[in-house]
């Protein structure tokens, strides 16, 4: 025998659909969880260093920046014990008109993002074999500069971003300490004419400064440790 529900049961019922309803809502608005960040391989990064990937086009990295990333070659970069976030972002860098390089903008191009973060954690971990300044007669020069900047030009201090002994800021400024007399001059120089743009902060300087100045400092750098 069918009975009527009573005014209060329909209430319940009714409140009850209505929680159910709400509850559904919900769930279906919950954003969708983040996708796990993959944390980098240097493991891989070195694997990729060391041999590249010939069926990508991809050589070797040693074989222009030196095993670990000592380069014996006066124009190309020593990458070890540079900071991971640093060579990152050049990598990813190389890949935009900021810093247009003919061999490293192809190369950086087809390499994935997790490539790129793994070499850079892998030359983090390396150590970086001393260089030494060689031109006596401009070392003083370039002591002055990288220890208190050149006042008449407004050139700071270069050991104000980059560390009195060159070992740089973790993300915000590279280690110098070491580097190629060649490859620092030469980079101050495409800051200072514009075809490095991605240090606005040091276009300004270098823009400020002389070659002869861009070299001493440069040979003073090299012999940081």
């Amino acid at each position: 025998m069918n009975r009527a529900f009573s005014p209060l049961v329909q209430s319940l019922l009714v409140a009850m659909l209505a929680m159910a309803v709400n509850a559904t809502a919900a769930e279906e608005k919950k954003p969708a969880a983040a996708a796990p960040v993959a944390k980098a391989d240097p493991a891989k990064g070195s694997s990729l260093f060391a041999d590249g990937d010939a069926a990508r086009g991809i050589p070797a990295c040693v074989s222009c920046h030196g095993a670990g990333g000592n380069s014996t070659i006066a124009a190309n970069p020593k990458l070890a014990g540079q900071n991971a976030a640093y060579i990152h972002k050049q990598l990813v860098d190389f890949t935009t008109p900021d810093r247009v390089q003919p061999i490293m903008t192809g190369y950086a191009k087809l390499l994935t993002d997790d490539e790129k973060k793994n070499i850079a954690a892998y030359l983090g971990t390396q150590v970086a074999k001393p260089g030494a300044a060689r031109n006596k007669d401009t070392v003083e020069l370039g002591k002055k500069i990288y220890r208190g900047g050149i006042a008449e030009k407004k050139v700071p201090a270069c050991a104000s971003c980059h560390g009195a002994n060159g070992a740089g800021v973790p993300v915000q400024y590279p280690r110098l300490a070491g580097q190629s007399q060649d490859y620092t001059a030469t980079q101050l120089g495409l800051f200072s004419s514009g075809h490095r743009s991605n240090g606005p902060m040091m276009a300004a300087i270098a823009k400020r400064m002389s070659d002869d100045e861009m070299k001493a400092v440069a040979d003073y750098i090299a012999g940081l440790k």
